[in-house]
């Protein structure tokens, strides 16, 4: 009983003199975000530096009105060895407690935390467990902070922020058939969200065709007549960073075709477009080709001579997709 008044008592004076009970520990001092703060590392770290840092002050990180706005404290930590210039100089001198980018000392993962810590939610849910996350890929390996202009948040320039990885899609983008990435009208982000997606290739949308359908609408449908490989994927037909068939089509007309319709319009062969007679396209059940010398494929050497209405039709005849 004697010892439990006396514990009882102690909890007491701790609450008395404003201390939670059993926390001896001192917590970790707040970082310091204003200016004052910001200046045991700007009277080192200026425009002098191979990169210059004092730019960030004409982004929303520099914006101090703003109570949410970090300082250099916030993420790099307080660094006292790094001040105090513990470790020597130059390359053996100790770094900050954070240090950020692809050749940063610090871990990936830890890079992340610290710009999850106010960038959470919205596109970058699903960080976690992405394709760039996965690969160590850290947020400053993409983006660049101490610059008045963030180059992978601009359409102009951010391609060439992807192309430094993606080196494929930056030779496809040259092709004779593209998006148009080079004059600014669209950006890789426009489809693909780097930050993480439920979908494949980080796609921005459930599917490929969802996708393709944020700017081509008019393909959507739905149609009265249904082009079986537009229905299950775009790129059944088109390669989307580039080629050298106009419209981004994987391979020419009549070959490109030719990979689902096997036959020619003077014989009855398995196809797609197969009638009830079997033979391929004919014409009251007779091909007016079928006693030519030359084969449809020959004569016409393009399908969409005829079939122009490939993603699907809404006329009555059109079960041919024909105009």
């Amino acid at each position: 009983m004697r010892s439990g008044k006396v514990i009882l008592g102690s909890m007491a004076a701790l609450l008395w003199l404003g201390m939670a009970p059993f926390a001896f520990a001192q917590a970790p001092a707040e970082a310091d975000r204003s200016l004052t703060g910001d200046a045991a590392c700007t009277r080192c770290h200026d425009e002098s530096e191979t990169k210059p840092i004092l730019a960030l002050y004409k982004t929303r990180h520099g914006v101090k009105a703003d109570g949410r706005t970090p300082g250099c404290q916030s993420c790099h930590g307080a660094s006292d060895a790094h001040i105090r210039n513990l470790g020597g100089t130059g390359d053996r001198r100790t770094p900050p407690d954070m240090t950020f980018g692809v050749r940063g000392k610090s871990d990936p993962k830890q890079q992340a935390g610290t710009c999850l810590g106010c960038h959470e939610g919205a596109n970058r849910a699903l960080w976690l467990g992405s394709q760039h996350e996965s690969r160590d890929i850290p947020c400053a390996g993409c983006h660049t902070v101490h610059a008045a202009v963030d180059p992978v948040l601009t359409k102009l320039s951010q391609p060439d922020v992807c192309y430094g990885c993606h080196k494929s899609q930056r030779a496809q983008s040259h092709l004779l058939s593209t998006h148009p990435l080079a004059a600014a009208k669209m950006a890789c982000a426009d489809c693909h969200n780097p930050h993480g997606s439920t979908a494949d290739h980080l796609l921005s949308k459930p599917s490929v065709n969802d996708t393709c359908f944020t700017c081509h609408a008019e393909k959507r449908g739905p149609f009265l007549w249904e082009h079986a490989p537009v229905a299950d994927d775009c790129t059944n037909c088109h390669t989307p960073h580039g080629s050298t068939v106009a419209p981004l089509l994987k391979a020419r007309v009549p070959w490109l075709c030719q990979d689902c319709h096997s036959g020619d319009h003077a014989n009855a062969v398995n196809s797609g477009a197969n009638l009830q007679d079997g033979a391929v396209t004919t014409v009251g059940g007779r091909n007016p080709l079928a006693n030519s010398a030359a084969r449809g494929q020959l004569a016409a050497r393009a399908c969409l001579n005829c079939h122009v209405l490939v993603h699907g039709s809404n006329h009555p005849a059109g079960s041919k997709f024909q105009r």
